[in-house]
């Protein structure tokens, strides 16, 4: 039988002493010195308080090779400092709690104590679709995800360790990376940024829209700034607590992806005989699944758009179709887009791998021609039951695998499921234009 072809690059790597790991790849909490240091690098000694609510940044510990897009950063810290969050994003029913309320109860009270009485005019506070939607159900959303992508990425970030995807003679620029991802993660001036951005371009879009004609809860006609009291919280305060929880997912996109690009740079250890058909990458199309929550955020407050405008003014909701066929797209590119930057090496590993099993096809079945075809006679017993027949099988099914191997980390099914997501706040909308009975039996043929 021929000799099973192995890579000389893994048979190399596999004497290699392995990088020892040890915990449970959690994060341990520690005290900041007095220098108020923000940038992840912490002092370690002492003794560690067990639910101390101190000013504390997670550490990168020895060797765990993992990092988290949530536990750190400027505001991660203040909400702990304000009991609103613990070391692991405990204190999720709280923190929901109070910040909707502070962004929603207040419009709601001014609306009702002050001079419209929550029924002025053409819009009212109670038939304004799209402030509910936006902070009853996109921001409680936003914060919800919070837990599921930590949850859920985390490990992602160890895997590529664990699974050798990343050797040990790589590591080094693997953990550098991580320390650079928590960096810009535990940056003040970043974040500080993101809430000038929400104080001047958010107020510049605000000054920019088309001018209020009627009265609503929220303005007066006249001018733009003709606000009601309620009208100056949901300016200033509701809308900039959204749009900066929204621009903090969008960093942590940003950190993601760039973590990611950094790890495609480093010489992975891809085997295209994987059964994943992605050469072992198949994890990182799944991984997207953890930013479901934030596109059914964005999906609902564009919904809710569309909806004040369907119920209030008379429009058809397929004048939308196309706005909303390009918003489902667009986030889905935004999350598996950027999965392509390891392209490159996935073509390159598929290319290899065709040519290695190739040759060692080549090899194999000149030998089982030579054996069992050309051979004046096979005796009938030897060939019942023969294990060269087997192997063969085996071995036209690892070609296969390589020649079905994609080169993109993610499949159709991903793509599916993010769209899925992304489109369901509209779903309820379509009994505009079906009844209840119709969508069903539209929707049950469209799922059977």
């Amino acid at each position: 039988m021929a000799p099973v072809f192995q890579p000389s690059r893994i048979q190399g790597a596999a004497t290699e002493p392995a990088e020892q790991r040890t915990g449970n790849g959690t994060f341990l909490s520690t005290t900041f010195p007095d220098r108020g240091n923000m940038s992840g690098t912490v002092d370690t000694e002492g003794p560690l308080q067990e639910g101390s609510h101190m000013m504390t940044e997670p550490s990168l510990p020895d060797k765990q090779h993992d990092f988290s897009l949530v536990l750190g950063g400027p505001t991660y810290q203040l909400l702990r400092k304000a009991y609103l969050e613990g070391d692991h994003l405990e204190l999720l029913q709280r923190r929901l709690l109070i910040i909707t309320a502070l962004a929603w109860l207040p419009l709601l009270l001014l609306t009702v104590l002050g001079s419209s009485a929550g029924n002025v005019g053409r819009l009212s506070f109670f038939r304004d679709v799209e402030v509910h939607v936006r902070f009853l159900i996109a921001l409680p959303v936003l914060i919800v995800a919070e837990l599921v992508v930590h949850s859920r990425i985390r490990p992602v970030v160890s895997r590529f360790v664990e699974r050798r995807l990343v050797l040990p003679q790589d590591l080094p620029r693997y953990d550098a990376a991580i320390e650079s991802a928590i960096r810009l993660r535990n940056s003040v001036p970043v974040e500080l940024g993101l809430l000038l951005v929400v104080y001047t371009v958010g107020l510049w879009l605000w000054n920019s829209r088309v001018a209020i004609a009627l009265p609503t809860w929220y303005a007066l006609p006249g001018n733009r700034w003709n606000l009601t009291p309620a009208g100056y919280w949901y300016v200033f305060v509701s809308i900039p607590i959204l749009q900066f929880i929204l621009l903090r997912w969008y960093l942590r996109f940003f950190i993601w992806f760039r973590f990611l690009w950094q790890v495609s740079r480093i010489d992975l250890n891809l085997i295209p005989i994987h059964p994943d058909r992605c050469a072992g990458l198949a994890f990182l199309g799944k991984s997207t699944y953890a930013y479901g929550p934030i596109l059914f955020a964005q999906g609902a407050m564009l919904a809710g758009l569309v909806a004040s405008r369907v119920l209030y003014r008379g429009e058809s909701l397929l004048s939308f179709k196309l706005q909303i066929g390009g918003f489902i797209v667009f986030f889905v590119l935004a999350i598996l887009g950027p999965l392509v930057m390891f392209t490159p090496k996935l073509d390159r590993a598929k290319r290899k791998g065709l040519a290695d099993y190739g040759l060692l096809a080549q090899r194999y079945v000149e030998d089982f021609e030579q054996k069992w075809v050309l051979r004046d006679s096979v005796p009938s017993e030897e060939l019942l039951g023969a294990a060269d027949i087997q192997s063969l099988a085996d071995l036209g099914n690892s070609y296969a695998i390589v020649s079905e191997m994609r080169s993109i980390p993610f499949g159709l099914q991903d793509i599916t499921r993010m769209a899925a997501v992304t489109a369901s706040p509209f779903l309820p909308l379509l009994l505009t234009i079906f009844s209840p009975e119709e969508l069903i039996m539209r929707i049950i043929k469209v799922v059977f």
